[in-house]
């Protein structure tokens, strides 16, 4: 369980969470139909930010770029890989889907505050949530991933 490999984690999505409350996300959303389309288009990068194993038991949505968020050597090495993904480029613009859009959301809105300038989210994740099904159940396009 991701909680017990990494309980800092937990412990800052706790406080996040609290302190954000009920409240939208901070940017722009994407449903999983515009992001395909928009990474399609080559107009955002799309990044999943869920876990290896997380990428194992659904697949990963296609043209996605993986980065673990919880990545094992901290915030940093999770920072550097995804400025690789976006050409070293802070206002390139990127969508994050997670399983469920809230770790999408809190990311979202931290990536914003230390100067990210183009960042959607997709609120639905991957299993769907309270703002819509999902990218899986709307049979969009999957990757597997057994090799993660």
């Amino acid at each position: 369980m991701l909680y017990k490999r990494f309980p800092w984690l937990t412990l800052l999505l706790a406080a996040v969470l609290l302190s954000i409350g009920c409240s939208e996300a901070a940017g722009p959303n994407l449903t999983p139909e515009e992001a395909l389309t928009k990474a399609q288009a080559g107009e955002i990068t799309l990044i999943d930010i869920r876990t290896p194993g997380e990428w194992r038991q659904t697949g990963v949505a296609s043209l996605a770029k993986r980065v673990d968020m919880a990545d094992p050597k901290g915030p940093s090495a999770f920072l550097t890989k995804l400025l690789e993904e976006m050409g070293g480029d802070k206002s390139a613009p990127i969508a994050l889907i997670c399983r469920t859009g809230n770790r999408s959301t809190y990311l979202q809105e931290q990536l914003q505050s230390i100067g990210f300038t183009d960042v959607y989210n997709v609120p639905e994740g991957m299993a769907g949530s309270k703002s819509g099904p999902g990218w899986i159940r709307r049979g969009l396009p999957i990757e597997s991933c057994s090799n993660c």
